[in-house]
C-alpha cells in the first residue's frame, strides 16, 4: 500500500532558490508577465517543472484579477443540449480554444425559470473572467442577467436587440438560406416548402427571410413552423404534405429537421429527390452523411464559431490577437463576426 506523501507543496520561495532569482521574478513569470528577461524566465520555468510547483489559484487571482475560467451559458434544457449534435460541436470548439489559452470552461444551463437566479448569482460572484452565451430566445432574461453581472460577454448568434456594444459570432444565415433555395429553383422545383426553426431565435428568422427573398411572395401554406428537432421536422413535413400534396421541394431550417422530413417522405412513399428534393442547414456530417439519401445542406463552421467566440472574448480582455482574420468570415473590428456558408451538394437535392 502506498503511503500518502507528507511533503509540503513547493513554494514560490523554493522555486526562486532553485532558479537563483527573486521571489518577485518568479511571481511575475508564473502570472504571465512579459517583463522578465527571456533567460531568467526560462530558468524560472525549468525550476517550476523540476519542483512540480503548482500556483495557488486563489492567491494568483488576487494578483492578476483573473480566474482563468469562462462561463458558457446555454439557454436550453439539458435534454436539448445533449441530444442535438450542434451544441456538442460548438462546445468542442469552445473547449479546445480555452484549453489553448490555459482556461477552463464552466458550463451553466438555464433549463428552468429558477435556474436564472442561480446563474446570475454565480456570474456576479467573481468566479469567472467572462461569459459566452448562445441559443438565446426572444423573451430570454439571460442577456439582462449577464449585463447585470458586469462581465465581458460574447454571444453565439446575432442577438435580437441592437443597443449598446454587442459582441457576437454568427454565420450568414440569410445568405445560406438564399443559396439553398436558389439551388432548388435552378433544379426546376416550383413548389418549394420551408420548415422553419423556432421563430423566437434570429437564426430561424433569418433563414425564413432568405427563403422568402428568393421566392418573392411564396404561398403561406408552404411554410410550416418547426423547432430544430428531427421529430419537429417529421411532424412539419406531414403537415405540409397534407396541406400541399403537390409540393416538389423543401428547405428545412437545420439538418435534424431535414432528417425528420426525409423520414416523413419515406413513410408516404415519396422518392427523394425524384418526387421531393430536400435541403438542410448546418452540414453536421454524422447527420447529413447518414440520412437516406445523403443530405444536400448549407455548411456552417460550427466548431470554428465556438473557437471564434473565445478569441473574440479574449481579444476584448487584451489576451488575444488584435484582429480575427480568415477568408471565411467578416470581422470589421466592432466585435461582430459573421462566418460565411457554403452549399454542399449530395443526393437529396
Amino acid at each position: 500500500m502506498t503511503e500518502p506523501t507528507t511533503d509540503p507543496r513547493p513554494t514560490l520561495e523554493a522555486v526562486a532558490a532553485r532558479a537563483g532569482v527573486s521571489r518577485a521574478t518568479v511571481s511575475r513569470v508564473v502570472n504571465g508577465s512579459t517583463a522578465v528577461r527571456t533567460t531568467l524566465a526560462e530558468r524560472v520555468r525549468r525550476a517550476v517543472e523540476e519542483l512540480g510547483y503548482v500556483p495557488n489559484q486563489a492567491a494568483r487571482s488576487l494578483v492578476t484579477r483573473r480566474h482563468d475560467a469562462i462561463a458558457v451559458v446555454v439557454a436550453e434544457p439539458e435534454t436539448r443540449i445533449f441530444a442535438d449534435p450542434f451544441f456538442g460541436l460548438q462546445l468542442r470548439g469552445i473547449s479546445k480554444e480555452l484549453a489553448a489559452h490555459d482556461s477552463q470552461l464552466v458550463l451553466l444551463l438555464t433549463a428552468r425559470p429558477d435556474d436564472y437566479a442561480r446563474v446570475g448569482r454565480y456570474l456576479a460572484g467573481g468566479h469567472v473572467d467572462g461569459a459566452l452565451a448562445f441559443s438565446l430566445h426572444l423573451d430570454d432574461p439571460l442577456p439582462g442577467i449577464v449585463r447585470g453581472a458586469g462581465l465581458p460577454t460574447v454571444f453565439g448568434g446575432r442577438p435580437y436587440w441592437s443597443e449598446g456594444q454587442i459582441a457576437y459570432v454568427d454565420c450568414d444565415n440569410l445568405g445560406g438560406a438564399r443559396d439553398a433555395v436558389r439551388h432548388l429553383v435552378a433544379a426546376g422545383r416550383t413548389r418549394i416548402a420551408h420548415i422553419t426553426g423556432p421563430l423566437d431565435q434570429t437564426s430561424a428568422v433569418d433563414r425564413l427571410d432568405g427563403y422568402r427573398q428568393v421566392l418573392g411572395d411564396p404561398d403561406p401554406r408552404l411554410i410550416e413552423p418547426g423547432d430544430f428537432t428531427a421529430a419537429g421536422g417529421e411532424r412539419a413535413m406531414g403537415e405540409l404534405l397534407d396541406r400541399c400534396p403537390g409540393l416538389d421541394a423543401v428547405f428545412a431550417a437545420n439538418d435534424l429537421s431535414a432528417a425528420g422530413a426525409l423520414r416523413a417522405l419515406r413513410e408516404r412513399g415519396l422518392r427523394v429527390p425524384e418526387d421531393v428534393a430536400v435541403v438542410g442547414f448546418d452540414d453536421m456530417l454524422h447527420v447529413a452523411e447518414q440520412t437516406d439519401p445523403p443530405l444536400t445542406t448549407v455548411r456552417q463552421s460550427i466548431e470554428e464559431m465556438g473557437r471564434l467566440m473565445v478569441r473574440l472574448l479574449l481579444r476584448g480582455q487584451g489576451r488575444g490577437r488584435a484582429t480575427v482574420k480568415s477568408d471565411d468570415l467578416t470581422d470589421d473590428g466592432t466585435g461582430r463576426i459573421v462566418t460565411r456558408t457554403t452549399l454542399v451538394r449530395r443526393a437529396s437535392a
